[in-house]
């Protein structure tokens, strides 16, 4: 695979990210709210949040339908802007880029896996998997090689020929997958990515998911509904009502941990979210 990409003005590179920010801190939101209007009724997913995320955390986001998480992760990848606040990443506010830079961003910082895939389902998975490096500017034939190589990565060497649109539910969100790194980013979003699933394909996606987190030294930032899943992250956050709520710190091992700990854990969520 080629080597980690780098972005002008967001800081990618590890070593330059510590300098500056002085933490292994990669993303802060500070006070962030976000207002929409619907007839005569304003309403505000998200009322003045503020965190921050560790370079190589996985952290899931829940709440119930509705609550802003796809919201946030938006606005976290720069297709969406606050009302009020800000967020950084590394030392870069957001919205001290111009159009160019937030591009680049978005194409290069960010991985983002949506619920619905949005493959394309008439071009191969090889060729779907290749499209953000060829808006990035490379060529044809670097950038499928570079896409068949992903595919093989998430166990769909032998399909990168094959139609999108003639692979399974489980398939297509592999080839998403793929896709969402196929530019190296330092940030992962994916919105449910297994919402779509049956448990055993979700089960599978997820390890494939905690598998590339680990292996590409990612930060990724799950939101779903799954409590099961969420509970194996390292951190789990409430969206609830506006807030951005910390319920649990539980370890990538919590899978092992004991039952009077899950139990605590899940009782802990199931209070936050009534």
């Amino acid at each position: 695979m080629r080597g980690q990409a780098t972005l002008g003005v967001a800081v990618i590179d590890e070593t330059q990210l510590q300098a500056v920010t002085g933490s292994g801190e990669l993303v802060r939101v500070e006070g962030l709210r976000k207002t929409f209007r619907s007839g005569t009724q304003e309403i505000t997913p998200l009322d003045g949040i503020s965190f921050s995320i560790e370079r190589s955390e996985m952290i899931a986001i829940i709440g119930p339908s509705g609550a802003g998480k796809s919201t946030l992760l938006h606005i976290l990848a720069a297709l969406d802007t606050p009302t009020n606040g800000a967020v950084y990443f590394g030392a870069k506010s957001l919205k001290s880029l111009n159009e160019i830079e937030l591009a680049e961003y978005r194409n290069s910082a960010v991985g983002f896996i949506w619920q619905r895939h949005h493959l394309l389902p008439d071009f191969t998975a090889a060729e779907n998997v290749a499209m953000p490096m060829l808006v990035r500017g490379e060529p044809m034939t670097e950038a499928l090689r570079a896409a068949r190589e992903w595919l093989s990565e998430v166990g769909l060497a032998d399909r990168a020929g094959q139609s999108a649109g003639e692979l399974s539910g489980g398939e297509q969100q592999r080839v998403a997958i793929a896709r969402a790194l196929a530019n190296r980013p330092a940030l992962l979003l994916a919105d449910e990515p297994t919402g779509d699933l049956d448990e055993g394909n979700a089960e599978s996606v997820f390890e494939l998911l905690m598998r590339l987190h680990r292996s590409h030294h990612l930060t990724s930032i799950l939101a779903t509904h799954n409590l099961s899943l969420a509970r194996r992250t390292g951190r789990i956050l409430v969206l609830e009502h506006g807030k951005l709520v910390p319920t649990a710190n539980v370890s990538a091992g919590m899978a092992s941990a004991s039952t009077a700990q899950m139990a605590t854990v899940e009782a802990q969520i199931s209070g936050e979210l009534g």
